[in-house]
């Protein structure tokens, strides 16, 4: 049986983010949320333009899992104090702005949502370039 390229692309990816997971360090992870989020973001905004409901959907929903199950989830609300908690209130927004986008069929929320992902994520990866894994990132994820 032959397998179609879009599989191929597919399971080429797949491998490729589970070989980087499984060699990532807690801060590298973080950043491959970034990453998967502003991609899905990416991806719900050609389906929006395309009236692609049906793909758009699951691309909102897969950002919105990935901030919700993944960038939120990974917050250490004991040791990251008041940090902890202002990011996630900015996680909720912004998974409660996903829904608004996906309802209203808004791009202009799609792209409000990805530039405090684009922050959130220079902040992190400048971070990790200045101090390798610093106790900040510690306390704040996994």
């Amino acid at each position: 049986m032959f397998i179609t390229t879009n599989n191929a692309i597919s399971a080429y990816q797949r491998i490729g983010v589970e070989t980087g997971v499984e060699s990532a360090d807690p801060h590298k992870l973080i950043l491959m949320l970034f990453e998967g989020a502003q991609e899905a973001l990416a991806r719900t905004r050609i389906h929006m333009q395309n009236n692609e409901i049906s793909e758009k959907g699951k691309m909102i929903s897969k950002a919105i899992m990935i901030i919700d199950h993944g960038l939120k989830a990974s917050l250490d609300m004991n040791a990251g104090g008041d940090l902890a908690i202002k990011l996630q209130a900015l996680y909720d927004y912004m998974t409660h702005r996903l829904l608004m986008a996906n309802i209203q069929n808004n791009i202009e929320i799609l792209n409000e949502v990805n530039k405090l992902l684009s922050e959130l994520y220079s902040a992190w990866k400048e971070i990790g370039e200045s101090n390798g894994t610093p106790t900040a990132i510690k306390a704040i994820a996994i």
